[in-house]
């Protein structure tokens, strides 16, 4: 992807950032909903195994999506 034009890596800077704020919001949302701190004990005072992957998920999928879209 690095010879592509430059507005591509804005556009993808974007989604991705957006993405992953939606993320992070979204996983707070449910467990405030729940009614508990930390969806996993598994990293205990850290909020949990969920709380590090929250935002990288949706950023995941936005960048596969956005990389098929362009280079195909």
């Amino acid at each position: 992807m690095l010879g592509l034009p430059w507005w591509t890596g804005i556009i993808l800077g974007v989604l991705i950032s957006g993405s992953a704020t939606l993320g992070d919001l979204t996983e707070s949302m449910i467990k405030r909903d729940l009614g508990i701190k930390d969806i996993s004990s598994f990293l205990p005072g850290h909020g949990g195994l969920l709380d590090r992957i929250d935002s990288i998920l949706p950023s995941a999928a936005i960048a596969y999506l956005m990389y098929l879209v362009i280079v195909r």
